[in-house]
């Protein structure tokens, strides 16, 4: 019979000829057990990981990230309207005001992802996602109506509440009914679906300026911020047939609508299955693990610096930023040019995004993100040598080509790869708290940044600005590389555990050398 302490010696080379620390030595036991005895798995939990991705599972997906398509076209349609609705509303000119209308929903976004968090573990993600559509639509008819800056600033916070809590809900909801090996591709859709709406912001602000021209600072920018109503009225009637997430109702005991709702999914379930599903005997209210700590610190930092490199700004920004290098016939034409210029980013983003839709489930989180990072410092590089040692056409095309390329890094590396780890780094009880958690992170980080670029830009101007931005993404690649671990090709089930476990070796580690 073996001896498992001379096993575990020779499996992690441990010295017998020095006393092992005991902290140590329980550590690596724990490490061999569950690699000699694995978990046994529930049957249920292993056909949804293991399922193929059928079209009912993108047109699902598509469904519950239209939040995301107008989470982008509702922060980014401000940019096209902040010109029109300065000469109507003179309370707009000072940059604070400015920067809280852009803001604004940022800010709403983070109050909403906080509320939204408690209340989507307690009664289900259908049911949050069903009430964001309908705040979205209302708060889109509201910006529409507004009279006075008190009442679209207040809209657009409004607008936030629903922003923030789809952010965390969504991702939250497909990670928990997409198959593992699949996971990362359907939830960079949320990150591909806010590009959609990015661009679809600007394309509708071109179209309506060129067909109604003389309505430009009375009608124009009103249809640009109620148009989003239309996407979110048709997101409130489909979401009512969407099935709530088998995750949450496993671990909510609802066996009898998690039969039905599998069935949508194309996965059928006999009663045997569904008596396998191994519950507590008795409910505990659990505690949050230095696992999830250790989870919550890498997501949240990971959102902090996803916004502050920048990346919003020419989104948010981009037409009264790029309007200063175009001439034109008048004010409308260089406003309608830097709309323009701002399309062609959005484009790009768009088709930039399909690579890491395309690559982050065999190319990996970590790595992919590495190299967005590394990709933005580089070409924020270039926009900072451009606009200081350049002048006229040469300067207007430099600056274009630096923020393509910083966005096109950012698209494929950085954006969906936030949103994916948010919702895989927890377990499934904990998932809406912390992934709101997360969201609040990002949306306050995403509200910071945003706030204080029109004061940076009239302060110490664009080139110094991207200046910022590059050492920032400089810092983010130092903080992937050390801290971020890598999650692809496993169940959210096996990355909770891994947090877990790395959490309890860092303990053992710090035990042992007090």
């Amino acid at each position: 019979m073996f001896n498992l302490n001379d096993i575990i010696i020779k499996k992690y080379k441990l010295s017998t000829t020095v006393k092992v620390n005991k902290n140590e030595f329980k550590y690596a036991k724990t490490k061999y057990e569950s690699m000699a005895q694995p978990k046994e798995k529930d049957a249920i939990i292993e056909k949804l990981d293991s399922q193929s991705t059928s079209s009912l599972y993108w047109s699902l997906t598509i469904l519950a990230t239209i939040g995301g398509f107008l989470f982008g076209y509702d922060t980014a349609n401000i940019g096209s309207a902040l010109d029109l609705m300065g000469s109507v509303f003179p309370g707009l000119s000072s940059p604070l005001v400015e920067g809280y209308l852009v803001a604004g929903a940022s800010l709403g976004a983070a109050v909403g992802a906080i509320i939204a968090g408690p209340i989507t573990d307690r009664f289900g993600r259908k049911s949050m996602l069903i009430i964001d559509a309908a705040i979205y639509a209302i708060g889109a008819i509201i910006s529409a109506l507004t009279i006075n800056v008190p009442m679209i600033l207040i809209a657009r916070t409004f607008i936030g509440l629903a922003i923030g809590a789809d952010s965390g809900i969504a991702t939250a909801y497909i990670a928990e009914y997409a198959p593992k090996s699949k996971r990362g591709s359907l939830s960079i859709l949320q990150q591909w679906m806010i590009t959609i709406g990015i661009l679809a912001a600007y394309l509708v602000g071109l179209a309506t300026l060129y067909l109604l021209p003389s309505f430009a600072y009375s009608i124009d920018w009103r249809i640009m911020l109620g148009v989003a109503a239309i996407p979110a009225f048709i997101g409130l009637a489909f979401r009512f047939r969407m099935p709530e997430s088998p995750r949450w109702l496993i671990q909510n005991g609802k066996f009898s609508k998690l039969k039905k709702d599998l069935a949508k999914l194309g996965i059928n379930v006999s009663e045997d299955d569904l008596k396998s599903i191994k519950l507590p005997k008795e409910k505990v209210k659990s505690k949050v693990t230095p696992g999830i700590k250790r989870a919550l610190l890498i997501a949240g930092l990971f959102m902090v610096f996803q916004q502050i490199t920048g990346i919003n700004i020419p989104f948010y920004y981009g037409p009264t930023i790029l309007s200063k290098f175009f001439s034109g016939s008048g004010a409308l034409s260089s406003i309608e040019a830097g709309i323009m210029a701002t399309t062609v980013l959005a484009i790009i983003n768009v088709a930039s995004t399909y690579i890491g839709f395309k690559y982050i489930d065999s190319y990996g989180r970590k790595a992919i993100a590495r190299l967005g990072y590394a990709g933005m410092a580089v070409f924020m590089a270039l926009g900072i040598a451009t606009f200081f040692t350049t002048t006229g056409i040469v300067k207007t095309i430099g600056l274009m080509v630096a923020f393509s390329g910083f966005i096109v890094f950012f698209a494929f590396g950085v954006g969906g790869t936030g949103w994916l780890i948010q919702v895989e780094y927890f377990p499934t009880e904990f998932r809406g708290r912390m992934a709101a958690t997360v969201a609040f992170i990002d949306w306050m980080a995403n509200f910071a940044i945003t706030e204080i670029f029109p004061v940076m830009d009239s302060s110490v101007g664009l080139g110094v600005s991207m200046g910022v931005f590059a050492v920032l993404s400089i810092m983010a690649v130092a903080f992937v590389m050390t801290s971020m671990p890598e999650t692809k090709g496993l169940s959210v089930e096996e990355i909770a555990e891994m947090f877990d476990k790395k959490a309890k070796h860092v303990e053992s580690e710090e035990t042992s050398r007090s």
